[in-house]
């Protein structure tokens, strides 16, 4: 039999596969005929009438444009996209264009951050879009990672250093990413649907790749050719709540009192169809197939997951140990019932949308003991630093659901866990975890005893955020997962792998 490592890394091998940029997007696009041809969008149809145009931005960019090239072949015009500065170097073939291609390919934002590159290539796109007329289709590609940084287009007379000057001070001062997000897509020209209204009376069709939590159309890069569900007014306030609104650039002053006040009506986007391609639940969907076809019973907890590194790891602890009791069939005795509380709880502290954990835990108890369980979760997770370590953040749960799983084995002989095998998997879907090769990382209680006893200390190595170190140096850095950089990016994967022993 396969072990639970074999099977998690199935799992999430067969999840990234869904969301490749090349694979995923030859699933959704097609062109149909030649007398009056039409691309079909995941079935639905925008008939090419004159010119066909594509402008793309983000990291997963590359390989959907390589893709989206194959498929168009000779109806694509022409085309810009903008991509992180040395993204071929590390690209596969399938993530590159033709040798001569119709698409312009500008590489900026390095360290993901805009710079007179990404402005170069943005200032592209702009110009691209403001010439189409309402016979011509605009193809736009977004990847929510990395695709704010590069489509940055001040409203003038903003210059870009001036709008990063405010940007950075906001985030100093503590200013949330929805909030600091709010402020660029008001003082931006491309960002907040425009543009999308600068792409009009062209026919403007979006394919996203999202990397935000709930898929907020408005929120991934900026939302480009997505109305904006806020005003000036909201990005007012925000200057005003970390007190900037008196020591303006007199660039931005300028640039607020001539904003139209109102969010513009959903109507004006009627030109516009944004379709999302691949995202965190469409993966989880993926390793949920995939675990039914190894045989588990396999259940999707969120797709949401999202808090503090620590208390994410005791929720999956908790909702481990109450799996093995279900396999003990202790579940309905006290422990079972002090665990659920535990877990009602947290959640409610964590407050995770979309949820239900009541009916989470019912349908985990209409599972019998007889058939191996798969928990699959995503999400994206938060890490306080406190130590000068190496690792990430899907590396440090890792650890910490071991160690959490460890003491409680060793707490008590009411301990729920020595009659099941347990592992738990977390992974990034980029391939990259923090400042390291690794995606992610396998862990077991098991693991942690052993590493005990080899006079490792794990909560040292957490301490010093350092869950890499730890994972490299026990056993041969066997536990870590690689993948290599994928060229997507849908936030991260958990999977729970219980059977009995």
């Amino acid at each position: 039999t396969m072990s639970l490592r074999e099977h998690a890394l199935s799992l999430f091998r067969g999840a990234l596969g869904t969301i490749r940029p090349a694979p995923m997007l030859r699933r959704a696009l097609k062109l149909q005929g030649d007398g009056s041809p039409q691309l079909l969008v995941k079935g639905q149809a925008f008939p090419l009438k004159r010119d066909l145009y594509l402008v793309g931005f983000g990291k997963a960019v590359l390989g959907m444009a390589a893709a989206a090239e194959e498929i168009l072949g000779d109806h694509l015009t022409r085309g810009i996209i903008n991509v992180p500065l040395g993204i071929h170097r590390n690209a596969v073939r399938t993530m590159l264009l033709k040798p001569h291609s119709r698409i312009q390919v500008i590489e900026g934002a390095k360290n993901n951050l805009p710079d007179a590159e990404a402005l170069k290539g943005a200032v592209a796109i702009q110009e691209l879009a403001e010439g189409l007329t309402a016979d011509d289709l605009l193809l736009v590609l977004i990847s929510g990672r990395g695709g704010s940084a590069l489509l940055p287009a001040p409203i003038p007379p903003i210059l870009l250093e001036e709008k990063e000057k405010l940007t950075k001070l906001l985030a100093s001062r503590g200013a949330a990413i929805q909030e600091l997000n709010i402020v660029r897509k008001t003082l931006s020209v491309l960002k907040g649907g425009g543009l999308a209204q600068l792409a009009h009376p062209a026919q403007v069709v979006s394919l996203i790749l999202s990397d935000v939590i709930g898929d907020p159309l408005d929120i991934i890069a900026s939302g480009p050719t997505a109305p904006s569900s806020h005003s000036v007014q909201d990005c007012l306030q925000i200057l005003t709540k970390y007190n900037l609104l008196h020591s303006l650039p007199k660039s931005v002053e300028m640039v607020l009192s001539s904003s139209p006040t109102k969010p513009t009506a959903p109507e004006n986007y009627s030109h516009v169809s944004n379709i999302i391609l691949g995202s965190n639940s469409l993966a989880l969907e993926e390793a949920r197939r995939q675990a039914e076809g190894l045989g588990y019973a396999a259940l999707v907890l969120s797709a949401a997951v999202q808090g503090e590194v620590g208390c994410v790891a005791t929720l999956y602890c908790q909702l481990i140990q109450l799996l093995c009791l279900g396999f003990s069939s202790l579940a309905e005795g006290p422990l079972g019932d002090e665990l659920r509380g535990n877990l009602l709880q947290l959640a409610a502290e964590l407050q995770i949308p979309g949820l239900h954990l009541e009916q989470f835990l019912q349908a985990l108890q209409g599972l019998g003991p007889d058939r191996p369980v798969c928990i699959l979760a995503g999400g994206e997770t938060t890490v306080q630093l406190q130590g000068t370590g190496k690792g990430g953040r899907n590396q440090e749960l890792a650890l910490r659901v071991g160690l959490g799983l460890h003491e409680a084995q060793a707490t008590g002989a009411s301990s729920p866990q020595g009659r099941c095998e347990i592992l738990f998997l977390s992974g990034g879907t980029d391939g990259q975890d923090g400042p390291t090769e690794a995606a992610g990382a396998f862990c077991s209680p098991g693991l942690v005893a052993e590493a005990l006893q080899e006079g490792l200390d794990v909560e040292a190595f957490l301490r010093n955020n350092d869950s890499y170190t730890f994972f490299s140096q026990f056993q041969g850095g066997h536990h870590l997962l690689v993948t290599g950089l994928t060229g997507t990016n849908v936030m991260d994967i958990q999977a729970i792998l219980i059977r009995a022993m």
